[in-house]
C-alpha cells in the first residue's frame, strides 16, 4: 500500500477562457469508479449545450484505476494530458472533468494539450488538495475510571480518535502510524499500570 496520497478537498469547478473557447474544469472526490462515472454523467447534463466533456480519474490509493476520454476533440490532446496532470500531482480518489464551450478559433494539438491538462492544474490549485496517510486501526480497552483520562492524552498528543464505545469496559478505537505501534503500546502499558487491553487491527486512511 502507498504511505500517502493526495485528493481534492471537496467539488469545485473553475473556469478560465483561451482564444474565445470556454474550460470550465469541475473537481470531485470519488471512492469508487461509479462515483467518478456518476460525476461525469451529471456534469454532462448540467452543460448539455457544450461542444466537448473530456475527463480523467484516478481511483485507487496505488492509481489501480485511471481512465481519460478526449470526447471528441483530437486523439492525446484532453482526455490523456489530463490524467497526466493529476498523476504528476499524486492525485487519488479523484475525477475532473474539463468542459469546453468552443468560441471559433482553432488552438491546434499543443494549445489543446497545454489548455485540458493546464485547466486541471488551475482547479487542483483553486480547490484545494489534502494529503491522507496511511495508519494501523488500533482498538484501546479500559476501564471507566482511567477512560476520561487515556481519552485526554490520546488528543492532547495528536491520535486519531476513531470511535469511543462504553459497555462493561470502554473501547476506544484510534489511528496509529505503523512506525509508533511499538512506542504507543509501552506508553499505553505505563500510563494505565498495565490494565489497558490493545488490539491492531487492519490499515485504513487518514487526513494526515
Amino acid at each position: 500500500m502507498q504511505d500517502e496520497y493526495r485528493t481534492v478537498a471537496r467539488a469545485g469547478v473553475h473556469e478560465t477562457e483561451i482564444n474565445r473557447s470556454r474550460f470550465l474544469c469541475a473537481l470531485a472526490p470519488a471512492a469508487t469508479e461509479r462515483d467518478a462515472q456518476d460525476f461525469v454523467a451529471a456534469v454532462r447534463k448540467e452543460h448539455a449545450d457544450a461542444s466537448h466533456h473530456c475527463f480523467a480519474y484516478v481511483i485507487g490509493a496505488d492509481a489501480a484505476v485511471q481512465r481519460a476520454s478526449d470526447d471528441g476533440e483530437p486523439g492525446g490532446t484532453a482526455g490523456v494530458p489530463m490524467l497526466q496532470m493529476l498523476l504528476r500531482r499524486d492525485m487519488r480518489y479523484v475525477v475532473a472533468v474539463v468542459t469546453r464551450y468552443y468560441g471559433g478559433v482553432k488552438l491546434g494539438a499543443g494549445g489543446l494539450i497545454r489548455a485540458y491538462g493546464g485547466a486541471v492544474g488551475e482547479a487542483l490549485d483553486t480547490v484545494g488538495t489534502l494529503t491522507r496517510r496511511r495508519f494501523r486501526l488500533a482498538t484501546v480497552t479500559v476501564d471507566h475510571q482511567r477512560a476520561g483520562k487515556v481519552q485526554n492524552d490520546l488528543r492532547s498528543t495528536g491520535r486519531a480518535v476513531r470511535d469511543v464505545r462504553y459497555g462493561e469496559a470502554v473501547t476506544i478505537e484510534i489511528g496509529l502510524p505503523d512506525a509508533e505501534v511499538e512506542a504507543f503500546r509501552s506508553w499505553l502499558a505505563d500510563s494505565t499500570a498495565g490494565t489497558a487491553g490493545f488490539e491492531l487491527g487492519g490499515e485504513a486512511y487518514g487526513d494526515a
